[in-house]
C-alpha cells in the first residue's frame, strides 16, 4: 500500500470517525462533549481540516468503542 499525505490521512480518519459516530447515533456535539473539546475543533477533524493529537484521538475512539485499527488503514 502506497503512504498516505498527511492531509488524505486526516480527511481518511475524519471520513471514518463520521460514518462512527452516526452509527452510534451522536450528534457531532455529543461526542465533542464526551472527549472534552469543542464541537467546532471536532467538526474540523471529521471534516479532514484538523488532525487530532494522538491523546485525542485515543480518546474519541474510545467513546465509539473502537481501536485505531479500526479506522486507520495501515
Amino acid at each position: 500500500m502506497p503512504i498516505m499525505a498527511a492531509t488524505e490521512l486526516s480527511k481518511h480518519i475524519g471520513k471514518e470517525l463520521k460514518v462512527l459516530r452516526h452509527s452510534k447515533k451522536l450528534t457531532q456535539r455529543e461526542l465533542a462533549d464526551k472527549v472534552g473539546m469543542h464541537s467546532n475543533a471536532y467538526a474540523k477533524v471529521e471534516q479532514g481540516k484538523q488532525t487530532p493529537q494522538l491523546e485525542t484521538l485515543e480518546k474519541i475512539l474510545k467513546v465509539l468503542g473502537v481501536k485505531s485499527s479500526d479506522i486507520l488503514p495501515f
